[in-house]
Protein backbone atom coordinates (compact mmCIF):
# COMPACT_ATOMS: atom_id res chain seq x y z
CA UNK A 1 0.00 0.00 0.00
CA UNK A 2 1.32 3.36 -0.89
CA UNK A 3 0.08 6.88 -0.97
CA UNK A 4 -3.15 8.05 0.59
CA UNK A 5 -4.54 4.59 1.37
CA UNK A 6 -1.54 3.78 3.56
CA UNK A 7 -1.84 7.02 5.53
CA UNK A 8 -5.48 6.37 6.43
CA UNK A 9 -4.72 3.08 8.18
CA UNK A 10 -2.64 4.60 10.96
CA UNK A 11 -0.01 3.00 13.16
CA UNK A 12 -0.02 1.66 16.69
CA UNK A 13 2.75 2.68 19.03
CA UNK A 14 3.86 0.33 21.83
CA UNK A 15 3.60 1.16 25.50
CA UNK A 16 6.18 3.26 27.29
CA UNK A 17 9.37 1.20 27.97
CA UNK A 18 9.12 1.76 31.75
CA UNK A 19 5.47 0.72 31.83
CA UNK A 20 6.01 -2.89 32.90
CA UNK A 21 8.70 -2.02 35.44
CA UNK A 22 6.26 0.17 37.37
CA UNK A 23 8.43 3.27 37.09
CA UNK A 24 6.19 5.08 34.65
CA UNK A 25 4.35 8.16 35.81
CA UNK A 26 0.57 8.44 36.00
CA UNK A 27 0.30 10.13 32.64
CA UNK A 28 2.15 7.33 30.90
CA UNK A 29 -0.06 4.74 32.53
CA UNK A 30 -3.15 6.38 31.13
CA UNK A 31 -1.77 6.81 27.62
CA UNK A 32 -0.10 3.43 27.23
CA UNK A 33 -1.99 1.65 24.45
CA UNK A 34 -1.08 -1.90 25.55
CA UNK A 35 -1.62 -1.44 29.26
CA UNK A 36 -3.46 -4.17 31.11
CA UNK A 37 -4.88 -1.72 33.63
CA UNK A 38 -8.64 -1.38 33.61
CA UNK A 39 -9.43 1.93 31.98
CA UNK A 40 -13.18 1.53 31.65
CA UNK A 41 -15.33 4.25 33.15
CA UNK A 42 -18.72 3.26 34.43
CA UNK A 43 -21.73 5.50 34.31
CA UNK A 44 -21.33 6.30 37.99
CA UNK A 45 -17.93 7.94 37.41
CA UNK A 46 -18.95 10.06 34.45
CA UNK A 47 -22.61 10.86 35.03
CA UNK A 48 -23.14 12.11 38.57
CA UNK A 49 -26.73 11.12 39.29
CA UNK A 50 -27.21 12.79 42.70
CA UNK A 51 -26.12 16.17 41.36
CA UNK A 52 -28.43 15.93 38.36
CA UNK A 53 -31.34 14.79 40.52
CA UNK A 54 -30.72 17.66 42.94
CA UNK A 55 -30.66 20.18 40.11
CA UNK A 56 -33.89 19.06 38.41
CA UNK A 57 -36.09 17.68 41.21
CA UNK A 58 -39.48 19.25 41.79
CA UNK A 59 -39.76 18.39 45.52
CA UNK A 60 -37.54 16.93 48.26
CA UNK A 61 -38.07 13.24 47.58
CA UNK A 62 -38.31 13.52 43.79
CA UNK A 63 -36.14 11.04 41.92
CA UNK A 64 -38.41 9.86 39.12
CA UNK A 65 -40.34 12.80 37.72
CA UNK A 66 -40.26 13.38 33.98
CA UNK A 67 -37.92 16.33 34.37
CA UNK A 68 -35.37 14.29 36.34
CA UNK A 69 -35.59 11.37 33.94
CA UNK A 70 -35.05 13.62 30.92
CA UNK A 71 -32.06 15.29 32.61
CA UNK A 72 -30.48 11.91 33.47
CA UNK A 73 -31.07 10.58 29.97
CA UNK A 74 -29.56 13.73 28.48
CA UNK A 75 -26.41 13.31 30.56
CA UNK A 76 -26.10 9.65 29.55
CA UNK A 77 -26.75 10.50 25.88
CA UNK A 78 -24.06 13.19 25.93
CA UNK A 79 -21.58 10.79 27.54
CA UNK A 80 -22.36 8.01 25.08
CA UNK A 81 -22.10 10.41 22.15
CA UNK A 82 -18.54 11.25 23.19
CA UNK A 83 -17.77 7.53 23.51
CA UNK A 84 -19.08 6.88 19.99
CA UNK A 85 -16.94 9.68 18.55
CA UNK A 86 -13.83 7.69 19.47
CA UNK A 87 -15.30 4.17 19.00
CA UNK A 88 -17.10 4.53 15.71
CA UNK A 89 -17.76 0.82 15.22
CA UNK A 90 -19.38 0.21 18.61
CA UNK A 91 -22.78 -0.64 17.18
CA UNK A 92 -24.16 -2.13 20.39
CA UNK A 93 -23.64 1.16 22.21
CA UNK A 94 -25.11 3.00 19.24
CA UNK A 95 -28.28 0.93 19.61
CA UNK A 96 -28.44 1.84 23.29
CA UNK A 97 -27.97 5.49 22.38
CA UNK A 98 -30.90 5.36 19.96
CA UNK A 99 -33.07 3.70 22.60
CA UNK A 100 -32.19 6.37 25.15
CA UNK A 101 -32.91 9.16 22.65
CA UNK A 102 -36.29 7.57 21.87
CA UNK A 103 -37.15 7.26 25.56
CA UNK A 104 -36.17 10.90 26.13
CA UNK A 105 -38.29 11.99 23.16
CA UNK A 106 -41.32 10.14 24.57
CA UNK A 107 -40.83 11.71 28.01
CA UNK A 108 -40.53 15.16 26.43
CA UNK A 109 -43.73 14.55 24.43
CA UNK A 110 -45.51 13.61 27.66
CA UNK A 111 -44.18 16.70 29.40
CA UNK A 112 -45.19 18.91 26.47
CA UNK A 113 -48.73 17.55 26.56
CA UNK A 114 -49.20 17.86 30.34
CA UNK A 115 -47.05 20.83 31.41
CA UNK A 116 -45.94 23.14 28.60
CA UNK A 117 -44.16 25.79 30.75
CA UNK A 118 -42.06 23.08 32.48
CA UNK A 119 -41.30 21.59 29.07
CA UNK A 120 -40.03 24.91 27.69
CA UNK A 121 -38.01 25.58 30.83
CA UNK A 122 -36.41 22.13 30.66
CA UNK A 123 -35.45 22.61 27.01
CA UNK A 124 -33.75 25.87 27.92
CA UNK A 125 -31.88 24.36 30.88
CA UNK A 126 -30.64 21.31 28.95
CA UNK A 127 -29.88 23.26 25.74
CA UNK A 128 -32.03 20.93 23.62
CA UNK A 129 -33.37 21.78 20.19
CA UNK A 130 -36.96 20.74 19.75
Amino acid sequence: MTGLAFRQIGTVTPAHPDFHSGEAGATELLTAPYSRAIQHKTMSTTVVKPEIIAAYKTHDKDTGSSEVQVALLTARINHLTEHLRTHRKDFHSRRGLLQMASRRRKLLDYLKKHNLPKYNELLQKLHLRR
